[in-house]
């Protein structure tokens, strides 16, 4: 008979969430365990390209969909499959780590269906409006788009509360600043390539959708609206 006053050590994580993570945890496991070796054969190596060849996102096959108004269901399908690929074992934990922490507060506070929107809407709008803006022929992968949306969704939740307690609002933008801020640093020593334009629209449409999906939010607009 289970304790009702037991209180596990660890809050468990939304189902939501813990599927997303097992999705790309288990498609980088068996990469990483092809490339050591240790299943898949000789073929192995390739395993990973061949993924993002034929699940990443490209802005040349996006450019040539828009150009022709023809968008065959497998190439638009790209713009949500990316974030499931990444391209190593430490491209991969440090995006798992962000989903973990900024996913469980966001299906937390905001709820499940809020979280999947926020992730699945800013990979994807992430992905076609970075393909519109630039005309960067490399591959997009990982789920750093749609993690970034999720920092919009943390930083939403902060800002609104810093305006119920009358503090500063933008303290809420303090971990995207500080994200973009490593990666001028980082990009002043390496090349950091474009994806990062990718990474910050998936970041205001994050903080955007919280404006629609967030909890109140409709009747705090409808009364805004009403007021003026």
């Amino acid at each position: 008979m289970q304790d009702p006053d037991f209180q596990p050590p660890v809050n468990p994580l939304p189902p939501l969430v813990a599927l997303t993570f097992l999705a790309i945890a288990g498609v980088e496991a068996g990469l990483s365990l092809g490339e050591a070796g240790m299943i898949g054969g000789p073929g192995a190596v390739g395993w990973r390209l061949g993924l993002i060849r034929d699940y990443g996102f490209s802005s040349q096959i996006f450019d040539w969909m828009t150009a022709n108004g023809i968008w065959p269901l497998w190439e638009v399908l790209r713009a949500f499959t990316y974030p499931f690929i990444h391209l190593g074992f430490t491209h991969a934990l440090f995006a798992m780590v962000l989903l973990l922490a900024l996913g469980k507060m966001v299906a937390e506070v905001m709820g499940p269906v809020t979280f999947a929107v926020i992730f699945v809407g800013a990979g994807a709008g992430g992905a076609m409006i970075y393909a519109l803006l630039l005309d960067d022929p490399a591959w997009l992968v990982g789920a750093y788009p749609s993690v970034y949306g999720l920092i919009g969704g943390y930083s939403f939740v902060m800002w609104r509360q810093l305006a119920g307690t009358g503090a500063q609002q933008y303290r809420a933008f303090s971990l995207i600043a500080f994200l973009m801020g490593i990666q001028l640093i980082w990009g002043v020593f390496f090349e950091v390539g474009t994806q990062w334009v990718a990474e910050l629209i998936g970041f205001f449409i994050g903080f955007g959708l919280c404006f629609l999906l967030a909890p109140g939010e409709w009747a705090r607009v409808r009364n805004s609206l009403r007021r003026r």
